[in-house]
């Protein structure tokens, strides 16, 4: 996409990305793609504020060319360290002029381990303000959101945050990068739950620190450095993002997350009448197939709704792996105080259910009912299976 003015001398010059398919190396974008925001503050002194992946880096080196020439760029702000932020500051730091780097003193240490970069690097205070001349830039640190290193930095004459990871999403930009003029806005809202619970959830409490820092600041645009850009109603994603951060205590939503695997559909026949009865109960309920289903897809809903139904069969002794490893991303993620129940067939042996009570145990999900049976479902089960469902759906309402 071409350069964007975003307020008067205040470019957007970043990129869509639709060909990396793992976002972190972990995370599925092939299908929704991702953004890299690049900034560029044309004045006196002018000022690039993140960069992107080393990929088109041509293409990016032409944006800046056609704002401001290269030779005249004297700053580069780098508000986080990681090579999606980064990765094209080795094609510029080839370019034989000399450029300053403004940072905090993390990022300084990181420049020299990830790029070999300790030359003309001055690191910003908390609060700083360097004058680029009827611009000026203000740094502010809001560490662990989410590397220790990450600052935000803010325009106050065009009143933008550029936010960096905070306030971010996933989501290719389709022809516009401004919210307002987003034809689809419950998809890029979709996506920036899920990049926020792939991503920052952990780090839910320096979010609400960081959001409770930044909300003196006058702010009419919020620039994050994936996704889009909110100049309408820059609130709504700062809203977002604190009501996120909350459930990072528990709780949540009065619906159900069911995650499932099925080795030979004895345990798929039992979820579908679970599910039933949650249903009938008048309660949500989001249902996945661990297996087939990646993990980023299913974080989101563990994350925003109150109540986990599991569905896993024993597999050698233990709980079935596909489901398992649902479980463990959970607990790295921190998602704790929900309300869960269990189920599942067994064969030669038991396991799955004890195994699945010890691995969400330390995460204080409170474990309110089981239903385990041996080989194939019969029909009392199954409406057993429905009154188990209905019981559950009662424990998230109540």
């Amino acid at each position: 996409m071409p350069a964007v003015e975003i307020r008067p001398d205040v470019f957007w010059i970043g990129m869509n990305d639709r060909t990396t398919d793992l976002f972190e190396g972990i995370w599925p974008i092939a299908n929704e793609g991702v953004t890299y925001n690049t900034f560029l503050v044309r004045d006196e002194h002018s000022a690039i504020i993140d960069l992107a992946k080393a990929i088109k880096t041509d293409q990016f080196l032409e944006q800046v060319d056609e704002i401001v020439p290269l030779a005249e760029i004297d700053y580069l702000v780098i508000n986080h360290m990681e090579p999606d932020h980064t990765g094209a500051i080795r094609m510029l730091s080839r370019i034989p002029r000399r450029l300053t780097i403004l940072t905090t003193e993390k990022a300084k240490v990181m420049l020299a381990a990830y790029y070999g970069i300790t030359e003309n690097v001055r690191v910003v205070a908390d609060g700083e303000t360097v004058e680029l001349g009827r611009h000026r830039l203000t740094f502010h640190h809001i560490p662990f959101v989410h590397w220790p290193e990450t600052m935000a930095t803010w325009e106050p004459v065009s009143k933008v945050l550029f936010s960096c990871d905070a306030f971010g999403g996933y989501g290719a930009f389709n022809g516009s990068v401004f919210d307002d003029e987003c034809r689809d806005p419950a998809f890029y809202e979709r996506e920036s739950l899920r990049y926020f619970v792939n991503i920052v959830a952990k780090f839910s409490a320096p979010t609400l620190r960081a959001i409770e820092k930044l909300a003196g600041v006058p702010i009419e645009i919020i620039a994050p450095s994936h996704g889009l850009i909110w100049r309408k109603n820059p609130g709504r994603i700062v809203e977002l993002y604190r009501q996120w951060s909350e459930l990072a205590k528990g709780g949540g939503a009065a619906a159900v997350t069911l995650v499932y695997g099925s080795m030979y559909g004895n345990t798929e026949r039992v979820m579908n009448a679970v599910a039933q009865g949650i249903t009938r109960s008048g309660v949500p309920v989001e249902i996945f197939d661990a297996a087939r289903t990646h993990v980023s897809y299913i974080l989101p809903a563990l994350w925003r709704n109150r109540g986990v139904m599991v569905g896993a069969p024993t597999y050698e002794a233990t709980l079935f792996p596909p489901v398992a490893q649902v479980i463990d991303m959970a607990a790295l993620k921190r998602i704790v105080g929900k309300r869960t129940a269990i189920f599942g067939s067994y064969g030669w042996s038991r396991g799955a259910v004890e195994t699945f009570k010890r691995m969400v145990e330390p995460l204080k999900w409170d474990v309110t009912d089981v239903l385990e049976f041996n080989g194939g479902p019969t029909k009392d089960l199954l409406a057993r299976a429905g009154e188990f469902g209905e019981r559950f759906a009662a424990a998230v309402k109540a």
